[in-house]
């Protein structure tokens, strides 16, 4: 399939990033592009979801992987995988043995292997420039969900579901496949109903995810849903309040630079070093302007608070703090940086089992088996899964569907991708946010 041809069908197919913040797909394809990484990385603790995809469908991955590489015209692919995913190792060994231009990157487990740019340095040895794309180093990262779902696109079928892993206080742990749009309470229902009485849900890893309600729906880029008591440490660590934080910033960080020595984007030679903007709002904002800059560059992984700090502190929250208003004052990060080679950088990896148990998450970390799919009567399914533009409705109220119809449309040339109906049944509401679909 030519690149052009290609991209349409993904973006009409609804096809976007499965593992993070939801790309559109079809923006990532580009004939720029000599290397193909497929990340099966995932890092943060309790998440099964893509090395599971990976155990079960690495025929169809693989054929997606070609594909892909047939219209960019790609030299070669690798696939990121840690050396204990066992299972989904041998199942892509057996579907690339005969392809000299496909290989294997065995990963060590350690947080944060999934993020993009650390990816590209692990699998290709190359250092994307802050502010640049991928693609400005020749390399394009699909997570392996979202190869599945290419996978599916060429063969004719949209996104109409995600695989969700169920984790933490539920009686039996699992991972489902879910149609978009199903609330939160159906999934935990389905893992077992919850273990405790007072519970905050969190959709995504226990580091980057947010906290999220139970009548909230499934959308693209849901990877997991983990249910913990609402005074777990996680929880408290996502709760706490900004102006507590700065007091506490002011009142007791002692300058050690624990937060900057193991900071994800530091170790990339980046120019993010949290003690600085600590120091700087210890000290009212008085001092270092351009480590105030540099933190535009976080990735908001979380090592600094949540592993680091001796004290307790939160230096991602107070640097997200500052993001926010540099966004909306219209202050851009510093271009034309070039990063600096970290002589310590292996050393500075922090293991996924060590952060575990700092995060207190080891009585949650079972397996969740892949089940089969679930089933909705009702869905509310978001007209915005993606960055980008919001789809525009194309049904209306009293308009039956059937999974897999188009109910909304991206604009054309606008970054985005389709929406598709996950149920059959009758649209029975639309807003500026959603679509309701009832069997």
């Amino acid at each position: 399939m030519k690149l052009n041809e290609l991209k349409k069908l993904l973006t009409e197919s609804g096809v976007v990033g499965a593992g993070g913040a939801g790309f559109p797909s079809s923006a990532k394809l580009s004939d720029k592009a000599d290397t193909i990484v497929v990340n099966c990385s995932e890092c943060e603790p309790l998440l099964r979801v893509h090395r599971q995809v990976m155990e079960e469908y690495a025929h169809e991955i693989i054929l997606a992987v070609k594909e892909v590489m047939l219209a960019t015209g790609a030299q070669r692919a690798i696939i990121a995988l840690k050396d204990h995913y066992k299972k989904a190792l041998r199942a892509v060994e057996s579907e690339i043995a005969d392809k000299s231009n496909i290989s294997i990157c065995r990963l060590k487990a350690v947080y944060p292997a999934g993020d993009e740019l650390i990816l590209i340095k692990e699998t290709t040895g190359r250092v994307v420039k802050p502010g640049n794309l991928p693609i400005s180093v020749g390399v394009t990262v699909f997570n392996a969900e979202t190869l599945y779902n290419i996978y599916r696109a060429i063969n004719g079928s949209s996104v109409t579901h995600k695989f969700v892993t169920v984790a933490g206080e539920v009686g039996e742990p699992k991972t489902l496949r879910v149609p978009l749009g199903t609330r939160i309470s159906e999934l935990i229902k389905e893992a077992g109903g919850l273990c405790v009485d007072e519970c905050e849900y969190i959709s995504g890893g226990p580091m980057m995810g947010k906290i999220v309600s139970e009548s909230d729906v499934v959308t693209k880029t849901t990877n997991a849903i983990i249910a913990l008591p609402e005074k777990h440490n996680v929880i408290l660590n996502k709760t706490r309040n900004a102006k507590i934080n700065l007091r506490r910033t002011m009142s007791v960080c002692c300058q050690c630079r624990s937060c900057t020595e193991i900071c994800s984007r530091h170790v990339l030679g980046y120019p993010v070093e949290p003690h600085m903007v600590m120091r700087v709002f210890s000290n009212g904002g008085r001092g270092d302007k351009a480590a105030i800059l540099g933190s535009l560059y976080c990735s908001g992984c979380g090592l600094c608070e949540a592993y680091s700090c001796p004290q307790g502190l939160s230096p991602r929250t107070m640097i997200q703090e500052f993001k926010n208003a540099a966004k909306a004052a219209g202050v851009k990060p510093p271009l034309n940086i070039e990063p600096v080679k970290i002589k310590d950088a292996d050393y500075k990896r922090v293991s996924v089992g060590r952060l575990t148990m700092r995060l207190g998450l080891k009585k949650y970390d079972r397996s969740a088996p892949m089940s089969p799919d679930m089933t909705a009567t009702e869905v509310k399914i978001p007209l915005v899964q993606h960055i980008g533009a919001k789809a525009c409705p194309t049904v209306n109220v009293g308009d039956a569907v059937v999974c897999g119809s188009t109910v909304a449309k991206i604009n054309e040339g606008a970054l985005g991708a389709d929406i598709h109906a996950s149920i059959d049944g009758r649209i029975t509401e639309i807003t500026d946010k959603y679509i309701k679909i009832v069997n």
